[in-house]
């Protein structure tokens, strides 16, 4: 079965999963003026091949966010929550979404287990985010999900800046739950760590906060792509 999330980062020459969030953890305004349908376009223009929408009240999320994003964009999308049931599985697929957030700081194992096959039947892709060796442990059917790292700590809500050198330092454990979508998460600031993110073997990003910051994101998709060396998105 295909699975449109994973099949489009796969593809991409540029495998950054982009965020549209409406806030920061302190409460600041992300889009900068911007509504929700600029935003979109914005991160399409840029080549993006997955949308990550934040639906988790910290970041000022709602589920009329994702049905918004969902209407106005053909990408397959990312949703962004504390998910803990199959009704919210449930609901995520009729809200337009591809893939759905599973953190597994906040499951049980054998919950997490459950929701994963449930994911599945449903035909989303977990999105499996894990913080440690030990919760990647927790991952099963690992060759079907995405296994990120996020580099921030949500006990602190994601106040504190990222550790990517945390992540990376996890990126075996990630590879040996079998997944071939690792994916670094949060945290990550400037074109040159992301490029050296991807060359160091992760197999995509998901970025936010720097992104919807960005003056000019076609220059820092620019400056990333002659970071990254002879990947290219395509013109």
């Amino acid at each position: 079965m295909s699975a449109p999330f994973t099949d489009a980062l796969t593809a991409a020459a540029r495998p950054l999963v982009m965020e549209v969030k409406l806030r920061d953890a302190d409460g600041r305004d992300l889009l900068g003026g911007r509504d929700v349908a600029e935003t979109v376009e914005r991160f399409e223009a840029a080549g993006a091949p997955c949308l990550s929408v934040v639906t988790g009240r910290w970041f000022g999320g709602t589920e009329d966010l994702l049905r918004e994003v969902a209407a106005r964009t053909s990408l397959p999308l990312l949703r962004k929550d504390f998910v803990t049931s199959g009704r919210q599985l449930e609901r995520t697929r009729d809200l337009g979404a591809s893939a759905v957030l599973l953190t597994a700081r906040v499951l049980p194992a054998a919950v997490l287990g459950r929701l994963t096959d449930r994911a599945l039947e449903l035909g989303l892709t977990p999105f499996v985010e894990v913080a440690d060796a030990a919760e990647a442990a927790m991952v099963t059917r690992g060759p079907q999900c995405v296994v990120a790292v996020n580099n921030k700590d949500i006990a602190t809500r994601e106040r504190r800046p990222g550790d990517p050198d945390r992540g990376r330092a996890l990126l075996p454990a990630l590879l040996g739950t079998g997944t071939p979508y690792p994916v670094s998460a949060s945290g990550i600031t400037g074109p040159a760590m992301a490029a050296r993110l991807l060359d160091e073997g992760f197999a995509g990003l998901l970025i936010g906060t720097e992104l919807l910051r960005a003056p000019d994101l076609a220059a820092w998709c620019a400056e990333f792509d002659a970071a990254l060396g002879t990947r290219r998105c395509p013109r």
